[in-house]
């Protein structure tokens, strides 16, 4: 099972962690709340997790136009 770490706007590929190696404690996913975990986590068809956060050229793009934050899914 991995751990893939994927852009919640553009959807790109941020990285994966082999999740034998790693626990969710060492990841720091234990110190999110259970609505951050609904929003943040889910699992694809093979069972691996799946951590949805934003990528820098999203972060950018959120930052240069903060309106964008008021439209659901704004870069895709």
């Amino acid at each position: 099972m991995a751990v893939n770490y994927i852009c919640k706007y553009c959807r790109s590929h941020m990285g994966t962690i082999d999740h034998s190696l790693v626990s969710e404690h060492q990841l720091g996913l234990h110190s999110l709340t259970p609505d951050e975990r609904k929003d943040m986590i889910t699992y694809n068809g093979n069972g691996d997790l799946v951590v949805n956060l934003v990528c820098d050229y999203c972060n950018e793009a959120l930052s240069s136009n903060p309106e964008l934050n008021l439209v659901n899914n704004p870069l895709q």
